[in-house]
């Protein structure tokens, strides 16, 4: 069961029969918040962040997922490294700062001088003698899988996790277009939102707020006004099939070439788009549950989505640009961070709206309407991921 953007065509995709949402509980609950991080958030691939964050050998990085703390380590061969941020001696973790650079080849424990290679290995202790039955290839550092696709760093912290090609929908090769490895990020912002992680991607898949919460956002892209995300969103869809307006089809109103403040081209367009692409002027490609990319006509975004309680989550937001359009005297970076943030502003105060009415104690759980057809669709991932072995 994957979550799914990509427009059907002659079909109609609303729900037919009334369906319930999530239990309430299931927004709230630590022990429920728990499952989710054991059962979908450490058995999945995960975004971290670019690869040009740890770029050069001896660069690293630190990351928590739930309570997991994990390091990234650039090895001398450039190679990619994960493991878990911890001693095998005692436990402690190994580096402290975010991001840096090793002072050698080498991981040191700053607690007992336990010392690694950039490979993980063990090459020795600071203790005098070792016992006996002691062995240094017993004690690598505790490993994790790393992926690196487009400049992208996913991890997973288990070897059953789903192929990674799988994970995509579409699939990232639907982007091929866009120079991915080469983009460079030109800003990147970070906001903590009081709402369970499930709120957001609900949020995310339906577009029935999007006349009354996103005003602009509606203006730019039409067919959101009409509270759709999709052409067979509309029972009526069949009515309009040959007419081209935006706001039947979808995509950017007309005269409009991008997402920012006045619809204008604010980088160097990338060269190779389809003009079906510049016509829509957003292409998503979803990696369930942390994050989505929007490959825009002249730039790229980045939405990470992390954990952090059961009514508490991150969104780390990253926007990417060819080095042309940050070369640039008329790159204006503010007409799209500007856009995006109010767009992002709206949708968190109406997903921290969304979790304070939870609790009310004869709210068992809501009901979801026709147009709500992807949110059905998170859901039954959910309950797909939950339940695999």
């Amino acid at each position: 069961m994957r979550l799914t953007l990509v427009p059907i065509p002659n079909r109609y995709n609303g729900l037919t029969q009334r369906t319930v949402g999530l239990p309430a509980e299931a927004y709230f609950d630590p022990a429920l918040y728990e499952r989710d991080v054991q059962r979908i958030w450490l058995r999945n691939w995960v975004y971290v962040g670019r690869s040009s964050s740890v770029a050069t050998p001896r660069s690293f990085r630190t990351f928590e997922l739930g309570d997991q703390p994990i390091l990234l380590v650039r090895d001398e061969g450039r190679t990619l490294r994960g493991f878990y941020n911890t001693c095998r001696h005692r436990g402690a973790a190994l580096c402290r700062e975010s991001t840096g650079v090793l002072p050698s080849l080498a991981i040191i424990c700053p607690y007992h001088a336990w010392t690694y290679n950039l490979q993980g290995d063990l090459q020795r202790t600071s203790s005098k003698r070792l016992p006996e039955g002691f062995d240094l290839a017993d004690h690598s550092l505790y490993r994790i899988n790393v992926q690196e696709r487009g400049g992208f760093i996913f991890i997973a912290l288990t070897d059953a996790v789903p192929s990674f090609e799988t994970t995509f929908d579409p699939p990232l090769s639907r982007l091929d277009a866009w120079p991915l490895q080469d983009l460079i990020v030109g800003h990147a912002s970070v906001k903590t939102i009081q709402c369970n992680w499930k709120i957001f991607w609900e949020n995310f898949t339906e577009c029935l707020h999007c006349p009354v919460v996103h005003p602009g956002l509606s203006q730019l892209v039409p067919i959101f006004g009409r509270g759709l995300i999709l052409e067979g969103d509309d029972p009526n869809w069949s009515l309009t099939a040959n007419d081209p307006d935006p706001k039947y089809k979808g995509g950017l109103r007309r005269g409009a070439s991008t997402w920012s403040l006045d619809g204008e081209l604010v980088g160097v367009p990338f060269s190779g788009l389809s003009d079906e692409d510049r016509r829509r002027g957003a292409v998503y490609v979803i990696n369930l549950p942390s994050v989505f990319i929007v490959a825009h006509p002249d730039y790229v975004r980045v939405v990470r989505v992390r954990p952090l309680g059961p009514e508490l989550t991150e969104l780390h937001v990253e926007y990417l640009f060819s080095a042309e359009t940050l070369a640039s005297p008329r790159f204006d970076l503010h007409k799209i961070v500007d856009f995006a943030d109010k767009v992002m502003s709206e949708d968190v105060a109406v997903c921290e709206l969304n979790q304070r009415g939870l609790r009310a104690a004869p709210h068992v759980s809501g009901v979801l309407m026709p147009e709500e057809h992807l949110v059905h669709q998170f859901h039954q991932w959910i309950a797909s991921e939950l339940a695999r072995t």
